[in-house]
């Protein structure tokens, strides 16, 4: 699954557009690199999302298509 749909599904970032620009602009990290939007997510990776003066730091557990609101949670573990 890409990072930017990932990120959308698992509630980390509200719409896909607002992820596919924060990859953009280099605020996506994926195992300490940098990553476009079509990057594919697997399980097991560290992605580190910045927002403002903030960074969230999570490891993927779960990857998929799509989530209910109660399932999201569980896709990722904050580290």
């Amino acid at each position: 699954m890409r990072i930017d749909k990932f990120l959308k599904v698992s509630r980390v970032i509200k719409r896909r557009t607002v992820a596919n620009d924060a990859c953009d602009i280099g605020r996506i990290v994926a195992n300490g690199r940098v990553v476009k939007a079509s990057y594919q997510v697997k399980v097991g990776d560290i992605l580190e999302v910045t927002f403002g003066d903030r960074t969230l730091k999570i490891e993927v557990l779960n990857v998929a298509e799509h989530a209910a609101k109660a399932d999201a949670a569980s896709m990722y573990r904050e580290l």
